[in-house]
């Protein structure tokens, strides 16, 4: 399976984010800050509306597509770390004494962004022929 060009053009950027956001975990319903990067990125990235503070630290965005009809998508993800230690020694890890990214959380919302990214690019939410 081939890497769309747009997320492969990506890479770098979506990586820089993925250990941003795995340096700075928040427990749930506290994830101000990841909830600020993830809007701040859904606006740079053109999506049409971005609603903020849904349920507290939510966040929803908007893609209006190019293509006549009522299709939509509608894609999630969870942005919350646990209140783990990190014990990884990883170069970007936690900076937040106590908790962590350990469920992956970080990489899907990553992958989120990367899927608005490319949805605002091209505003092709049709699904192609089975």
């Amino acid at each position: 399976m081939s890497i769309l060009p747009i997320i492969a053009d990506s890479k770098d950027e979506l990586t820089a984010i993925f250990k941003d956001l795995h340096a700075h975990p928040e427990i749930g319903f506290q994830e101000t800050r990841t909830a600020a990067v993830v809007a701040e990125k859904l606006k740079l990235y053109g999506v049409d509306e971005v609603h903020t503070e849904i349920a507290g630290t939510g966040v929803v965005g908007v893609i209006k597509g190019n293509r006549e009809g009522t299709r939509r998508i509608g894609l999630r993800a969870d942005m919350d770390a646990l209140p783990i230690h990190e014990e990884t020694n990883l170069a970007y890890g936690s900076t937040n004494p106590g908790v962590m990214h350990a469920c992956g959380h970080d990489s899907h919302t990553t992958m989120l962004l990367g899927a608005a990214k490319h949805l605002a690019q091209t505003r092709d939410l049709q699904a192609p022929p089975c």
